[in-house]
């Protein structure tokens, strides 16, 4: 919550609670950051056996100017991808509960694909002479996941950045016969942006993967996929977005035709031939 969390926050203040306070920094304590974002004051006295009085008094200590700036700033936090909270109770099961969300972004994952010109990607990314993937922190994963099966429909594919490597040198000798695949999720680093300016410089059509939160893309961009990441607990889901990738992937593969086939056939031989996979 701004820069830190509500566990913070109590924390500094502590020393300084009353009785009264104490629970309601407790029960917090107990749940989660961004739970603090589903209560009422009028709840969350109720639970922890306080009047609102008190839990008035203990957003302020916590540094708020209110119980609604409190709440605004645990979304807010959520909103960014930063893992607080935790699973809500459930008689469902912890399983259930994700599978029910998952389903949930995959039904968004589909309204958003039918919105956008999926055979017009598939077939810039088909023919380009070169396509490089691009993502870091959890959406370099993803990125390596995509560029995996893109490699399967197509030669020329490659990953960035290397570990321990910057992608300037990826990105020098790239034109517009080529494509930038970006993946770049919630809690984006500035390196997402400087990539698609790069890119942009050098005239070089992007296709970006996000979530609905991310605000316009510094540059425009070719094609631009919103995929939900957000899950019901603390931590966000990527189910959506591998199976966006895995969409985009076999578009390429039916967009390369013949050529993907072959490429499919050589692939298996090298395999075979190196012996590099467990086929037992």
């Amino acid at each position: 919550m701004g820069e830190d969390g509500v566990r913070e926050r109590i924390e500094r203040a502590w020393a300084g609670l009353s009785p009264a306070e104490r629970r309601i920094a407790e029960l917090l304590l107990d749940r989660a950051d961004d739970d603090l974002a589903a209560w009422t004051t009028a709840e969350l006295a109720a639970a922890a056996g306080a009047s609102k009085a008190s839990v008035s008094r203990f957003v302020r200590r916590l540094g708020f100017g209110s119980f609604a700036q409190a709440r605004t700033a645990a979304r807010s936090a959520r909103a960014r991808g930063v893992p607080t909270g935790g699973l809500p109770p459930s008689a469902a099961g912890p399983v259930a509960l994700h599978v029910e969300h998952d389903t949930a972004n995959l039904a968004r994952t589909a309204d958003a694909l039918a919105r956008v010109d999926l055979t017009a990607c598939t077939r810039l990314l088909a023919r380009a002479r070169r396509v490089l993937v691009a993502g870091w922190r959890n959406s370099f994963p993803v990125a390596l996941h995509l560029r995996e099966q893109l490699l399967q429909a197509r030669a020329d594919v490659v990953l960035a950045p290397q570990p321990g490597q910057t992608v300037a040198e990826e990105f020098t000798g790239l034109g517009p016969r080529d494509a930038v695949v970006l993946v770049a999720f919630r809690r984006r680093t500035p390196h997402a942006a400087a990539a698609l300016r790069l890119a942009h410089a050098q005239g070089v059509p992007c296709v970006l993967f996000t979530d609905p939160a991310a605000g316009p893309p510094p540059v425009p961009v070719a094609h631009r996929f919103e995929v939900p990441v957000e899950g019901p607990g603390a931590f966000d889901s990527y189910a959506a977005a591998m199976t966006a990738a895995a969409v985009l992937a076999e578009g390429v593969l039916a967009a390369r035709g013949a050529a993907g086939r072959e490429r499919v056939n050589a692939v298996s031989a090298a395999l075979g031939e190196s012996g590099e996979l467990d086929v037992r």
